[in-house]
């Protein structure tokens, strides 16, 4: 990868249009040093001291670095599965389960790498994961994922997920694919101790995730919130994603699901959720008071039919929002640029057209940074880690366009032309240095017949 002395002074200079995710004006660029930003400039500005390189961004759009708030990277190899095609949320997971828990370790490997080049490809330089499936023989699962992100040489939160809650104790998952509370405790506290980063400028950081309400007992979400307490680590789960799921709540638990995170000791601004679509005025608002964060996942939400989000009314109550692209097999795609324009069109077919392009920006960014508990990232200005996406207007879909910020979401820009990750180009010209594309795809989807037994 390419590598410049961390005292050396790079300006990348006047964009052809860019977003900071706060009031900066960026449109004379940005100088880095020290895998940092340094300054911000607006039109006409210089930097306040000479430097050593200097990018001309004349071509590009300027954005932060995406960041993408839930995942499940063993998807990629389930996509567009025929037999799931057409199934909401219960039967897709009934179906799929049995498949997933078929994983190796080396199916997992390409399948994380597949997720993180794309989602790098597409201009995310921060992604959470949440991995809920241990089979025998994937017991070292986060520890793989924890290879790739550092092979692709972007940042993650890594959660480390679980299931409790088999088929034959009223849950949705089979036996195989279950632990006991005691072996995912253990292994939680390991990883965190192995690999947690704390600090501005952390590469990995872990969480724990059990996976739902109805793949967990209440003693896990419990001893997990507890753990998360002791240790200082975020909490993360499936919450109100589908009307069976609350249905499951008030029939296992007698809650609803707002009221069952609250039993467990969630309800705080350590947890984040992924989906949130289905709640009440009441629970938004208790949402927001908690400082519970929503990932929201409109590609899959959609994909599903599991409903529309309230993302307005969860912001304006004080709930942080960020965006996730959700698994490869409800989504379908790892891309971050498509995912927030699907995010706007979501919200605007629900509030109106006066949503702007901006806001939908913002949650892929400082929203989706506040969401992981990430104040250093997500924003262009002083101080902040140097995590950029810079995207070309000059294919032939943005002909004739004249915002280059709304060209980006309403021409629908797919791929980024360069991504910086802590001060490095990991994006160039399109390209990831060094990764064999061509080589990943002929492998991976070998991996993905032979998984679903074609």
């Amino acid at each position: 990868m390419p590598t410049r002395p961390s005292d050396s002074r790079l300006w990348i200079r006047n964009p052809l249009g860019a977003f900071t995710a706060n009031a900066l004006d960026a449109s004379g660029g940005i100088v880095v040093s020290g895998g940092i930003i340094v300054e911000v400039l607006a039109a006409g500005q210089q930097p306040s001291a000479p430097c050593q390189e200097t990018f001309d961004a004349g071509n590009h759009v300027l954005l932060p670095g995406l960041i993408n708030t839930h995942h499940h990277f063993y998807q990629t190899l389930t996509r567009a599965w025929g037999p799931v095609a057409n199934a909401p949320l219960f039967p897709w997971l009934q179906k799929l389960y049995p498949v997933w828990a078929r994983l190796t370790p080396r199916d997992l490997e390409l399948a994380a790498t597949v997720a993180l080049a794309e989602l790098l490809l597409s201009g995310c330089t921060t992604a959470a994961d949440h991995h809920y499936l241990f089979p025998s023989g994937l017991e070292d699962a986060i520890d793989i994922e924890v290879g790739a992100v550092r092979k692709l040489g972007m940042r993650a939160t890594l959660t480390r997920g679980s299931m409790t809650l088999g088929e034959d104790d009223g849950g949705l998952p089979p036996q195989s694919t279950v632990q006991a509370a005691d072996i995912i405790l253990t292994d939680s506290e390991r990883l965190i101790g192995e690999y947690h980063e704390r600090g501005d400028g952390a590469v990995i950081q872990i969480a724990l995730a059990p996976c739902s309400p109805f793949s967990v007992t209440q003693e896990i979400m419990s001893n997990s919130a507890a753990m998360a307490e002791r240790l200082d680590v975020r909490l993360h789960t499936h919450l109100a994603e589908t009307l069976d799921e609350e249905e499951f709540c008030r029939e296992k638990f007698g809650l609803r699901t707002v009221e069952y995170l609250e039993s467990v000791g969630w309800l705080s601004g350590r947890t984040w959720l992924g989906h949130g679509i289905h709640f009440s005025d009441a629970e938004i608002a208790a949402l927001g008071a908690a400082g519970t964060a929503v990932a929201h996942c409109a590609t899959s939400n959609m994909r599903l039919a599991s409903g529309t989000a309230r993302v307005i009314e969860l912001e304006d109550a004080g709930v942080p929002v960020g965006l996730g692209v959700d698994g490869s097999a409800s989504n379908d795609a790892s891309n971050m640029i498509l995912e927030a324009r699907q995010a706007l069109y979501l919200q605007r077919l629900r509030y109106g057209a006066q949503v702007p392009v901006e806001r939908a920006l913002g949650w892929a960014t400082r929203g989706s940074a506040a969401a992981l508990g990430r104040p250093d990232l997500g924003q262009l200005a002083p101080g902040m880690q140097a995590d950029l996406a810079l995207f070309r207007l000059d294919e032939l879909r943005f002909s004739g366009s004249h915002d280059p910020l709304a060209a980006l979401l309403l021409c629908g820009a797919d791929r980024a032309d360069r991504v910086m990750v802590a001060g490095q180009w990991r994006v160039v010209d399109g390209q990831i240095p060094g990764l064999d594309i061509a080589g990943l795809i002929a492998e991976h989807s070998a991996a993905a017949r032979k998984l679903v037994g074609d």
